[in-house]
């Protein structure tokens, strides 16, 4: 099966065909995707990642071990959020020190639970659900998030639908679920 290198270098070269698919789906099937500087920049980037992320489900993965460390903070600073409405000590250090000292125990949390949440290796996670799962969050970030067209979106989605099924295909192992 193919290493971190070979997937990322394959998403790293196949973008072009994608770019060219994109249009011509676009040109003939009718859909509307805009594909401007930014929507394929970014797309690239979503293409590449999603050439390597279905194997996060695995714990020696390079793309495992660096997913945990930003899981873990984001729920931790997400709990420091929700603490520090809520923790009032005399002095605002005090409070903030506190309110950071619940965030970092979600943060061991999420840091845990991220690996005992994981299915094993090319279960799930190595899927076409997945792959539609990582396509629609793409396609969000990009009106929603990024607050771009949402023919940019489109082409967001289908860059990190793409990427991700490229890595299926690397594995020989194409299922819905």
């Amino acid at each position: 099966m193919p290493n971190y290198d070979a997937h990322v270098l394959s998403g790293i070269i196949t973008y072009p065909l994608a770019v060219a698919l994109a249009g011509i789906l676009a040109d003939y099937a009718g859909i509307p995707f805009k594909l401007t500087s930014m929507a394929m920049v970014l797309g690239y980037a979503l293409y590449v990642l999603g050439a390597d992320l279905p194997d996060m489900d695995h714990p020696n993965a390079l793309i495992h071990r660096g997913t945990k460390p930003i899981v873990a903070v984001l729920l931790g600073s997400a709990v420091y959020m929700w603490a520090a409405e809520r923790i009032h000590l005399s002095q605002p250090w005090m409070s903030q020190t506190a309110a950071w000292g619940v965030g970092a125990v979600g943060a061991v949390v999420g840091w845990y639970g991220f690996t005992a949440v994981m299915p094993r290796h090319r279960g799930v996670v190595h899927s076409l659900l997945f792959a539609t799962i990582y396509g629609f969050l793409a396609f969000l970030l990009g009106p929603y998030g990024l607050h771009i067209s949402t023919g940019e979106g489109l082409f967001l989605g289908f860059s990190a639908f793409s990427g991700y099924t490229l890595h299926l295909i690397l594995d020989g192992s194409v299922k819905l679920i």
